[in-house]
């Protein structure tokens, strides 16, 4: 099978979905450190999926431990585009929902607890606080109402077409494991593995263990940077989106890991830093150092390495 060739990217697509620690805002620098040609491409953590949706590759995995967002986008790619916005416009009659309805969204909230429809957990999330995703333990969306804040507006309706055309256009299949959990058996050298994990020295809802997800520890830090190391003996290329440092913290797991392998390559994200060496690394208390560590050196690496 001839390799699909270049990461070229004429108009971003946006997820339809302010996932907290998307890379939308990113995607521009992160893309061009990928492989020029991609086989298989594992979105281990997919989140919004912006990554992923805007990635060219004979086929894309899209992989969460959430299983409601994973069914969510099954949905989105099975049906046809008009259906799945005509339930979105039924649902928001239905329930008269608006900026100031927050009975409505209440009862549309109970509504998909107990039916766990997978359109109506888009509409819930068109409406609650700041767009965000929130489960309970008891895998209840429980995100508040966002009042005079959130609802489905053009902006996030033109967002929601545009990622259901593109997810129609591409090979995808999606799958709901966690990182440990998932098949790399069938890889080769051809593919490519990319992690967006949460990160360990900042807070969110994501990372806390309280919220429907599952937490983000010490344990899964070193667990995940040990599977990297395993995809890197088979010679299997990857990249891992992550901060080195972050408000006066340090991972001081991920700074040992790195040095520990001396082929890995920090590429720094933010433009101040992406010359800098690890070395190097500013001593600004409120900093956040966003990198992005491959097991291979990139065309764009060399070209900034010469600069």
């Amino acid at each position: 099978m001839a390799l699909v060739s270049k990461q070229n990217i004429v108009k971003q697509i946006k997820s339809p979905l302010n996932y907290i620690g998307g890379k939308a805002k990113i995607l521009d620098q992160i893309l061009p450190f990928f492989p020029k040609e991609i086989n298989n491409f594992i979105d281990l953590f997919a989140g919004g999926c912006n990554v992923g949706i805007n990635v060219t590759a004979n086929k894309i995995y899209f992989n969460d431990n959430l299983i409601f967002l994973i069914e969510m986008y099954k949905t989105f790619q099975k049906n046809d585009l008009d259906i799945t916005l005509k339930h979105i416009e039924n649902r928001i009659k239905q329930f008269e929902l608006s900026l100031t309805n927050e009975e409505g969204y209440k009862k549309i909230r109970e509504l998909y607890n107990k039916k766990k429809n997978p359109i109506d957990l888009f509409v819930l999330i068109a409406f609650s606080f700041n767009h965000q995703i929130r489960f309970n333990n008891s895998h209840g969306f429980n995100n508040p109402f966002g009042r005079e804040r959130s609802s489905f507006n053009s902006n996030m309706k033109q967002n929601l077409e545009r990622f259901i055309i593109r997810l129609k256009e591409i090979n995808a299949d999606f799958t709901n494991v966690s990182f440990e959990n998932f098949d790399f058996s069938f890889l080769t050298s051809t593919d490519f593995v990319y992690c967006d994990p949460p990160y360990l020295i900042s807070t969110g809802t994501y990372n806390d263990g309280k919220r429907g997800f599952k937490g983000w520890t010490e344990k899964e830090e070193k667990d995940l940077l040990k599977m990297l190391d395993n995809l890197d003996k088979q010679n299997i290329k990857f990249a891992l989106s992550n901060v080195l440092e972050h408000k006066g913290k340090s991972n001081d797991i991920l700074k040992s890991w790195v040095v520990s392998n001396p082929n890995y390559k920090i590429n720094f994200l933010d433009f101040n830093y992406s010359n800098s060496s690890y070395q190097t690394l500013v001593r600004d208390k409120n900093a956040s150092i966003e990198v992005l560590i491959t097991n291979y050196e990139s065309q764009n690496s060399k070209r900034k390495s010469k600069s």
